[in-house]
């Protein structure tokens, strides 16, 4: 390839790539900071990245790229398309009549742009930059392990299991690229109600890549987590780990089982039966009753290691519910680590996953 036509795929690239990983972080704030209230401020706090970000992808669609470079383009493109609407989408939300509702499906098009851009990880140091924890950037060693991986292993990575966007069940997978056979920590993270395993699988999987941890996000088998009459759902949950012990060396001695909403409920709900897999529970804006503990054993929460994340400003399961929670949990015996978050409302603080990781390890 001549100079001059590398100078022009640079620019092109340099033109669409920064605004896109700072849309990406932009929108990554506004999905945290979701509030009923405030909606409409937080969607003029980040838009001004939409138009930098639109300028971007016309001068990168306008250039003619060769063949063997299509693929990056088709993930660079999508990956902007759907940021695009999440940008259109929260900016809308305000106006409708459950704004709330409309903002959280705005910010799942942010996560399909997160899906999309994945791949180019492995293709540009940039864009895998933005998918390794912020506190660990600079780290020469962990940037020469994903420099170094092979991308013809299909045994590492992304993967789904019959999870499809329509498809309820199944599961999302992720094994660092770097994987070698050694023992590495289970993360189990359940979506929230309304919610999907592979949507959620973005929640954890910059923290897992950065430290080394097997990351599965499954799909309920309904609409949402078994709440409410028979249990359709431990049983499968149980199915899909045993299935990821058999393919992946797993420390048992740290498979945590994590959700937020609906799935940090159901965590105290499977993960407190006297024979399961979990080591840890972190539940995150879950509901609680005291009752629940009635028909948990004092063996089981003797000692148990829970790391409990509530929001301050949740609007749909109060902080009192928390507390209520840490108290009980504390007063049976388990080994409770409490985060009351102030400026959360019913979002999922991925700042906290760091700061999880190095309590399981320990």
């Amino acid at each position: 390839m001549e100079g001059a036509d590398t100078d022009r795929l640079l620019d092109a690239t340099m033109a669409l790539v920064p605004p896109l990983l700072t849309a990406l972080d932009a929108l990554g704030h506004a999905g945290r900071h979701l509030h009923p209230p405030t909606i409409a401020q937080v969607a003029e706090a980040v838009a001004s990245h939409r138009q930098s970000l639109a300028d971007g992808l016309a001068i990168f669609k306008a250039t003619d790229w060769p063949d063997h470079l299509q693929r990056l383009v088709g993930h660079c493109e999508q990956a902007s398309g759907f940021a695009l609407q999440a940008f259109d989408g929260l900016q809308n939300a305000a106006s409708l009549s459950n704004p709330i509702m409309a903002a959280y499906r705005a910010m799942g098009h942010t996560t399909r742009a997160v899906e999309a851009l994945y791949p180019v990880s492995a293709m540009l140091p940039p864009v895998s930059r933005y998918f390794t924890h912020e506190a660990y950037r600079d780290d020469e060693a962990l940037a020469a392990k994903f420099a170094n991986v092979n991308p013809a292993r299909e045994e590492v990575g992304v993967m789904h299991a019959n999870n499809g966007p329509d498809d309820r069940g199944g599961f999302s997978l992720y094994v660092p690229e770097y994987y070698d056979g050694e023992a590495m920590p289970l993360v189990v993270a359940l979506h929230g109600g309304s919610g999907h395993g592979r949507s959620f699988l973005w929640t954890w999987l910059r923290d897992a890549r950065t430290r080394g941890a097997i990351v599965v996000s499954p799909s309920s088998q309904e609409g949402t987590w078994s709440l409410m009459g028979p249990d359709v759902d431990s049983a499968n949950l149980d199915a899909i780990i045993e299935h990821v012990k058999q393919h992946w060396n797993v420390d048992a001695e740290r498979v945590l089982l994590t959700g937020m909403s609906d799935g940090a409920t159901f965590s105290y709900v499977c993960g407190l039966r006297d024979a399961t897999a979990y080591t840890h529970l972190a539940p995150c804006s879950a509901s609680f009753h005291p009752m629940l503990l009635e028909i948990v054993s004092g063996d089981r929460l003797r000692d148990l290691p829970i790391y409990l994340m509530h929001g301050a400003l949740d609007w749909m399961f109060p902080i009192d519910m928390a507390r209520t929670a840490r108290d009980a949990f504390t007063a049976a015996g388990a080994a409770v680590e409490f985060r009351e978050i102030d400026d959360l409302s019913h979002a999922y603080p991925r700042e906290e996953n760091d700061r999880i990781l190095d309590w399981l390890f320990n």
